[in-house]
């Protein structure tokens, strides 16, 4: 059984997100603020994490920030924010996906699903480990090196590096990235994906990735 840590301020949307997805046999902890929430995921083991962006104490940028430090779990946000700055933030914070409010709770549980089948996918199913230069990945372990040493990616920065690392010198446009990362259904900004390659690009020291002007990247060979 799936446990998910959901954090929200407001006590009706909390408790409603709560009582569906323990109708869909997830296990389910609540926090009404940033601070509250990080006390429990510092203490519990979780598949996902739900939050908000306005919160009390800490807001839903602050704690992907610091959960990000130390873990690459599956982090989906809430926002009535609707500015692509704002989602191109969140995901600059490393989050895995993004919902706008006011949402059904038919759309909640498909992204769940979707997010969870994704982390799954990426850690068991493929195999093989793949090298280029300096980096070394071994996917099934889900751990990728550079220099010997581990890089600690967020499953997104993974699956992108993995997706270049595969096809070594070919140019990857962006929307095939999209497809790649999220599935056909994405709506947002492709801009997402320079995001992810910006954060991919900070925690490498080589200079691997290269951008192909209009179109998208590629690791030149």
């Amino acid at each position: 059984m799936y446990s998910i840590l959901v954090l929200e301020d407001d006590n009706e949307i909390r408790e409603l997100i709560s009582e569906f997805l323990l109708t869909q046999q997830y296990k389910v902890e609540l926090a009404s603020d940033g601070l509250e929430g990080l006390t429990l995921f510092q203490k519990n083991d979780f598949d996902l994490v739900i939050t908000d962006v306005m919160m009390p104490n800490m807001d839903g940028f602050q704690l992907s920030q610091l959960i990000r430090q130390n873990s690459d779990i599956p982090i989906i946000m809430l926002t009535a924010l609707e500015d692509d700055l704002d989602q191109l933030k969140g995901f600059e914070t490393g989050v895995d996906d993004y919902i706008t409010k006011p949402f059904s709770f038919d759309i909640l549980i498909k992204r769940v699903e979707a997010v969870l089948r994704r982390n799954n996918r990426t850690k068991e199913n493929v195999q093989g480990q793949l090298t280029f230069e300096n980096l070394v990945m071994n996917v099934p372990s889900f751990e990728a090196y550079e220099d010997n040493q581990l890089i600690n990616l967020t499953t997104k920065e993974f699956e992108l590096l993995h997706y270049l690392m595969e096809n070594k010198g070919q140019v990857i446009p962006r929307e095939a990235m999209i497809n790649r990362l999220w599935g056909y259904n994405y709506s947002g900004d492709t801009r997402v994906i320079d995001t992810h390659i910006k954060n991919l690009r900070r925690k490498l020291n080589g200079d691997y990735i290269k951008t192909v002007k209009g179109i998208g990247y590629k690791i030149h060979d």
